[in-house]
């Protein structure tokens, strides 16, 4: 079921210029995203759009997706954090990439939302995804360092704690901004302990990353 709009879905993508690398357009043709939707809104899993998926929270457009992804360079055998698992897609598509060699966490601060990922990633065939429930802006340190970062939702600023547990060499990917308004989707390249750089890579549109290094929850 849906194989047909997921491909359809993948070839816009290229179409479009948001998907260039082989393993990602491999991954987006792999990755069932219906199962990882609402069941009342699966007909639209497919439609570049945000969708919610509860608790206040949406899975990015594939287009957004797309974009972070790319941006991060992800490579085979890689040690991924992500922080906010949602209902799980961003990880299924990470843990593809990386491979069976690969490892990904992916922390998620509502425990509803993180039962939901969690069941949709075993269901689906990716039950090596760590789910972990915490303040994703404090990242994941027990398995630090990370070759990879991904920030699901947009912060005022890129997280102290997220930077520290970079590798040298690794990469953070993130949206910086206001909530809503004036975003950018920012990359942070660990040079060395000393030496971030920082990159800005368009404008974007999240919801607010809650937490102790992020915005306080109404």
């Amino acid at each position: 079921m849906y194989e047909k709009e997921r491909e359809e879905m993948t070839e816009r993508l290229v179409k479009w210029g948001y998907l260039t690398k082989p393993e990602i357009i491999a991954a987006f043709k792999k990755v069932p995203r219906h199962e990882f939707i609402p069941a009342n809104i699966r007909g639209y899993a497919h439609v570049d759009q945000p969708l919610p998926i509860g608790h206040g929270q949406t899975i990015s457009a594939p287009s957004m997706i797309a974009i972070m992804l790319e941006a991060l360079d992800l490579k085979k055998g890689q040690k991924v954090l992500e922080i906010g698992a949602g209902s799980g897609y961003n990880a299924a598509l990470i843990a593809e990439i990386v491979g069976e060699d690969g490892k990904v966490f992916t922390v998620e601060r509502v425990p509803e939302l993180a039962e939901f990922g969690r069941d949709n990633l075993k269901r689906v065939g990716y039950g090596r995804v760590n789910v972990v429930v915490g303040d994703g802006t404090c990242g994941h340190e027990k398995e630090a360092p990370y070759n990879r970062i991904l920030v699901t939702a947009c912060a005022p600023e890129l997280p102290k704690p997220l930077i520290e547990q970079l590798k040298i060499g690794g990469k953070l990917g993130a949206p910086v901004g206001h909530h809503y308004m004036f975003q950018t989707w920012t990359v942070a390249e660990k040079r060395s302990e000393k030496e971030i750089n920082v990159r800005e890579c368009g404008g974007c549109s999240f919801v607010p990353l809650v937490g102790k290094y992020g915005w306080k929850e109404k």
